[in-house]
């Protein structure tokens, strides 16, 4: 009889670990600000788009021009990078979406305010 339960315990496992594959490969890599990239004036880019927890927004950009900052709705609307936000820096950066609302800026003083930042609403 143990080794019937066992044999069921593995199965839920496998099936539990298809499951999670399956997830992770439905999600979608969007290139935020499509051909042009991260720039200035992309804060309409997310309209009519339908994001998901766990899709990959990937920002490209000049290092030496630019970064990303990922803050809070605070940050977000006063243009401002609040204590213990996450920057990225290589010019090539993949940040997967959480659900719910997420936002990004550039931090280089003036960029926010020119439009460089969008917020990602994720289902």
């Amino acid at each position: 009889m143990a080794q019937g339960r066992s044999g069921a315990m593995g199965l839920v496992a496998l099936v539990l670990v298809v499951f999670g594959l399956l997830e992770l490969s439905t999600a979608t890599t969007y290139t935020v600000g499509d051909s042009g990239g991260w720039i200035f004036g992309v804060s309409d880019w997310p309209n009519g788009k339908n994001f998901l927890a766990g899709d990959v927004l990937v920002f490209q950009y000049s290092a030496v021009h630019h970064n990303v900052v990922a803050v809070n709705a605070d940050g977000y609307n006063s243009c401002s990078v609040p204590p213990g936000s996450t920057t990225y820096t290589s010019g090539n950066d993949s940040i997967t979406l959480q659900k719910g609302a997420n936002f990004f800026l550039c931090g280089f003083p003036g960029h926010c305010s020119g439009g460089m930042k969008i917020q990602a609403n994720a289902a």
